[in-house]
């Protein structure tokens, strides 16, 4: 499923109805579908009802890893259910922070032939119960088949448009014959003021004497939002107050001053069609009229507006930006993440983000770039005149360009190198030590309104934050992984009549490094021995002790397993190490096809012999290497006729969240089949337990089978 495009009009259409039909056989309030872009692992709003498209603008684009419900609901295949702020706040914490209103929601994955297409998005008033009804929920089962059939039937793959579409609920409004003039005179002669919104935020209606109440005639407030036409409530507060009505379904009511003097109270009262707003005036608040508003107070309070005039929206959206952000991890991580929720939050087509080295600027992540425009950009001087990226980085000042024409007054080769209409420059600066520059680019020209310069501002000081933490962790990451891939052995031996297959696969992105590690040691023409452990923690010194130890072990190996353990055991007391290790040591004796084992705190092998079930190997362990220097280490001998395969491994293969170790690791067991191909063998061990490839942890697995009698 790709990005971008348009959809088939049918199969719009027929999401549009399903999306509102399901929000009111539920009772919801609003909902929306996404859909998954395959070749991103992306989820895309495809379309919604019941919000305004400003509320949903965060949303857009979700990584499928993302901590949300949306994403876990497909990630994991089932119904996600979220009953309360409360509950959103304990388990998606990063939701909460950007979403700040009472609600409920759920989320169904849309699952048909192929699982994962994408989700079915329902929220519902802060009333609704703490549970879905089972009615509730067969209807959101139902819908979430049909869209997930319909994808399986298409007969191409749907894509997921730049925008989600706003469809109406429609269908709510009262029937009747009711007069409309004589309702419209009734609320005339009301001594107070009467104003509709519609879900956008627009006034719809108004009465003269609210309109007396606003201090502007009625015909220049119809089809605008109060906030954006009455410069005195164009206040991130009041955007706010309407946003909790729109979405927690709640009355809100608060107060504001009409300059110079007059203090109105507002009422809100929303339902699934509108909010109905009822203005009077109100008592100046202690303080007299002359004094600075007070600061606001929880929906319901009062409140009053003091300065900052960035709308809510923005600043929602900056601390949803902001929270993902510090979950990052790696400099992949930070490009994806803003590829991802940044450009669309923005409008934006193209990406550059860049660091600073050695007086040079190296492109450490784009997005709509071709890679020739990348090479040319990539390793520019910071004084460069090429480009604006060197001097926003060195007067730590964004720069803002509207179209080519613009950005050539000043940079005349800038234009030429690419094909973007518009740039946003955005210095990244730490206490004024400069990391990097990133560039958003549009692929039409557009101006910057001045909320989207100060949102992108603050927001580049949080993305030179998280640049400058990922370059730090790739670093680390890079020298302890290079360290403990020049720890583990190039290559096996070969030792006759027995065949080898080994892997090691580190903790998939996102994680550090660990201390995994394998071995076999050729002893003599008919014995050999094999090892593998795990030293506890995922950083430098785990994976310095891993090497520390696997030489302990070359130096006694050849000893019996017990004794290769106790030794290996008092050099890790020398050591002084505070890290606990955990090893399996198994003596192969070809020649009387017998192998002896001896674990310290190890995860038992799995084993298969011809004409037996395959199983578990049966093991007596003894304490962690590191524990107790006094500890028996006992031995399990068991036969290792031809055919015999024996897989050791580290506990990443087989604890999976969620799951039982046992049952996980029997049924490792039963894919140790007869003469199958080890490599082969332990692609399947690893898509068995992680076929999603993101295991949590560092996976070794050394596979070894007794192929013929020694000679």
């Amino acid at each position: 499923m790709a990005g971008g495009g348009g959809e088939d009009l049918g199969q719009a259409g027929f999401l549009d109805d399903v999306l509102v039909d399901t929000v009111r056989r539920t009772g919801a309030s609003a909902g929306g579908v996404y859909l998954l872009d395959e070749s991103t692992q992306v989820l895309g709003l495809v379309v919604i009802c019941g919000v305004p498209t400003e509320v949903a603008v965060p949303w857009t684009r979700l990584p499928l890893a993302a901590p949300v419900p949306v994403a876990e609901a497909v990630r994991e295949d089932r119904f996600v259910w979220v009953a309360s702020h409360d509950d959103l706040a304990r388990a998606y914490p990063r939701v909460a922070a950007s979403l700040p209103y009472r609600l409920a929601l759920s989320a169904a994955p849309l699952s048909g032939r192929a699982q994962g297409r994408g989700a079915l998005l329902l929220l519902w008033p802060a009333s609704h119960p703490p549970e879905a009804s089972g009615r509730e929920r067969a209807h959101i089962a139902a819908a979430a088949r049909r869209i997930a059939h319909v994808l399986d039937d298409s007969p191409r793959p749907p894509t997921v448009p730049g925008q989600p579409r706003l469809v109406p609920l429609g269908g709510f409004r009262p029937r009747g014959t009711q007069n409309v003039q004589a309702a419209a005179d009734y609320l005339e002669r009301l001594p107070e003021g009467a104003v509709a919104l519609d879900l956008e935020g627009r006034i719809t209606y108004l009465t003269a004497t609210a309109a007396g109440l606003l201090g502007r005639d009625g015909d220049h407030l119809r089809g605008t939002r109060p906030w954006q036409s009455l410069p005195w409530l164009d206040d991130p507060v009041v955007e706010d107050h309407y946003r909790t009505a729109v979405i927690s379904r709640d009355p809100v009511a608060f107060t504001a001053l009409r300059p110079p003097e007059s203090w109105l109270r507002f009422h809100l009262y929303p339902d699934a069609s509108g909010i109905s707003v009822r203005i009077t005036r109100a008592p100046a608040p202690d303080g007299g009229p002359g004094d600075a508003p007070p600061r606001a107070a929880a929906p319901g309070g009062t409140t009053a507006l003091p300065a900052d005039r960035a709308q809510a929206g923005r600043l929602y959206q900056l601390m949803h930006l902001a929270a993902a952000l510090t979950e990052t991890v790696a400099v992949r991580d930070v490009v994806d993440l803003i590829g991802d929720m940044v450009l669309p939050a923005f409008g934006a087509d193209g990406l550059v983000l860049s660091a600073a080295d050695a007086g040079r600027l190296r492109i450490t992540g784009h997005r709509g770039y071709d890679q020739e425009v990348i090479d040319r950009l990539d390793g520019l001087p910071l004084d460069t005149d090429v480009t604006p990226a060197g001097q926003v980085l060195v007067d730590g000042t964004p720069s803002f360009f509207a179209s080519p024409e613009e950005m050539a007054r000043r940079y005349p080769s800038a234009p030429k190198i690419s094909d973007k209409q518009a740039w946003a420059f955005l210095p990244l600066i730490i206490s004024g030590r400069p990391v990097g520059c990133c560039v958003l680019s549009y692929n039409h020209p557009r101006a910057f309104s001045a909320d989207e310069r100060a949102v992108l501002t603050s927001l580049a000081g949080v993305i030179a934050q998280s640049l400058d933490r990922a370059r730090l962790y790739d670093a680390k990451h890079e020298l302890a992984h290079g360290l403990q891939q020049a720890l583990l052995p190039r290559s096996l031996p070969a030792v006759p009549g027995l065949g080898v297959a080994a892997r090691y696969l580190p903790s998939s992105h996102g994680m550090d490094i660990g201390g995994d590690f394998y071995d076999l040691i050729r002893l003599d023409e008919t014995t050999a021995a094999a090892v593998i452990g795990d030293v506890q923690g995922h950083n430098v010194a785990a994976a310095a002790l891993m090497g520390q130890v696997r030489t302990a072990i070359h130096a006694t190996a050849g000893a019996s397993p017990s004794e290769v353990l106790t030794r290996t055991n008092r050099v890790l007391a020398d050591l002084e190490t505070d890290l606990l290790v955990s090893c399996l040591y198994a003596h192969l004796d070809l020649a009387r096809r017998q192998v002896t084992l001896a674990s310290a705190g190890h995860p038992p092998p799995l084993l298969h012999r011809p004409g037996h079930p395959p199983g578990i190997a049966p093991l007596d362990p003894a304490p962690l290497l590191g524990v107790d220097l006094d500890a028996p280490c006992p031995v399990t001998t068991l036969p290792f006729t031809p055919g015999t395969t024996l897989a050791l491994y580290t506990d990443g293969l087989v604890e999976v969240p969620g799951t039982d170790l046992d049952l996980t690791t029997a049924g490792l067991a039963a894919l140790l089949p007869d003469g199958a191909d080890l490599d082969a063998v332990i692609d399947a061990l690893l898509h068995r337990t992680w076929p999603q490839g993101r295991h949590t942890d560092d996976i070794a697995v050394l596979l070894l089978r007794s192929s013929a009698p020694a000679p």
